[in-house]
C-alpha cells in the first residue's frame, strides 16, 4: 500500500505508474570498451519516467538528452493524445536499466522540462508489465531471469 496521500501534487494520476529509470549514452559505453574513454567519462542520468503503455517509445525531455550527451539523429512525425500531429527530433544510443535489465534504443525528444515517458518499444523489448492495481512496473514473471523475446519463424 502507497504512503502517498490520496490526491496530492506529486502523486501521479490514477491508474498512472512512475518508474526511476537509469539512462545512458551507449556510444559513451563502447568508447569505453574501446579504451577511447574512462568508464567515469560515461553520461549517465536517473531520472522518474511515466510508464505510458499507450505510447509506442521512449520520450525524454531536451534537457535530459544534452546532459546524456546524445545527437539529433533525424526528426519523426509524431501523434499526440489529443489528436495533433508534429514533427519532433529523435535520438539514438540511448541506454536504458530498468530493475536489473538493460536495452540500447532510440527516444523521441519533446521539449526540456516535459515528463519522460517509457513506451510499449522499451516495455516489450526489457519484458516488463504494468500492474495497474499496485501502479508497478514489474518483470515478467514467466521470464524471471531475463527478457524473453517473440520472433516469427522466416520459414
Amino acid at each position: 500500500m502507497s504512503n502517498r496521500t490520496p490526491g496530492r501534487a506529486d502523486e501521479p494520476p490514477m491508474g498512472k505508474v512512475m518508474q526511476p529509470i537509469t539512462l545512458t549514452n551507449s556510444y559513451d559505453e563502447e568508447n569505453v570498451g574501446r579504451g577511447h574513454l574512462r568508464a567515469e567519462q560515461v553520461h549517465s542520468i536517473e531520472i522518474e519516467a511515466l510508464v505510458d503503455t499507450g505510447a509506442t517509445m521512449l520520450v525524454l525531455p531536451s534537457d535530459a538528452v544534452s546532459r546524456l550527451g546524445l545527437l539529433v539523429a533525424g526528426y519523426r512525425r509524431v501523434r499526440y493524445a489529443d489528436g495533433r500531429t508534429a514533427e519532433v527530433p529523435w535520438v539514438s544510443g540511448v541506454g536504458i536499466k530498468i530493475l536489473g535489465r538493460e536495452t540500447v534504443t532510440n527516444a523521441l525528444v519533446e521539449a526540456a522540462g516535459t515528463t519522460p515517458l517509457l513506451g510499449q518499444i522499451p516495455l516489450e523489448e526489457l519484458d516488463l508489465l504494468v500492474d495497474p492495481k499496485s501502479r508497478e512496473l514489474r518483470v515478467n514473471p514467466a521470464s524471471p531471469d531475463a527478457p524473453l523475446l517473440d520472433i516469427l519463424s522466416a520459414a
